[in-house]
């Protein structure tokens, strides 16, 4: 009987294994797995003013005067030049939007005056609000000049009433300002892609 018994045992195990090896076939399911890489290149940034990519620069009036007006390298009344901020996207293969603004200014004289564009402006802050602009990513050319011309007129004034208080500001800062200076800031930001 225990023959039977370890017959029947053997008998069962082997029917296990051929049950589970043809039910696990029954139930199996494909698996496979494919790895990649996910790449992008990176568009180009190029951001430069005045050839530089240090945004703040200073500008001196006496190195942008007109050789004609100036009076002992003084500016004075009478005296006019100009200077140019050269915004350079050159290179960069996105949109870049840029704004310009003077900071630290100090000591104007009250009746020096701005010109860009056939518009006078009185003070640097009335400016830089029509400074700023877009260089699109698909432009050919990708520099932008601004002109900006400055004028300390000799008589300023609508009438000879005028003319007199004007002079007598000129002649008061004549006495109290040394020095006239201002630092530029060209801020460049990518345009949102359309």
């Amino acid at each position: 009987m225990k023959k039977k018994k370890t017959v029947l045992l053997v008998i069962c195990i082997l029917l296990a294994i051929i049950l589970s090896f043809l039910g696990g076939k029954a139930f199996s399911k494909y698996l496979s797995e494919v790895k990649g890489i996910g790449t992008a290149e990176i568009a180009n940034w190029v951001f430069k003013v005045n050839g530089k990519e240090d945004m703040v620069q200073n500008v001196n009036l006496l190195s942008t005067y007109n050789n004609e007006t100036l009076i002992n390298n003084k500016v004075a009344p009478g005296t006019s030049g100009s200077f140019n901020i050269v915004v350079d996207a050159t290179g960069s293969e996105v949109g870049v939007e840029y704004v310009v603004q003077f900071l630290n200014e100090s000591e104007k004289p009250q009746n020096l005056i701005f010109i860009y564009q056939g518009e006078e402006y009185t003070t640097i802050q009335e400016l830089e609000k029509d400074l700023s602009g877009t260089i699109h990513a698909n432009d050919e050319d990708k520099t932008r000049t601004i002109t900006i011309n400055w004028e300390w007129q000799y008589e300023t004034g609508e009438d000879e009433n005028e003319i007199n208080q004007n002079d007598q500001i000129d002649t008061n800062d004549a006495k109290q300002l040394e020095n006239y200076t201002f630092d530029i800031n060209v801020k460049g930001i990518q345009v949102m892609p359309q």
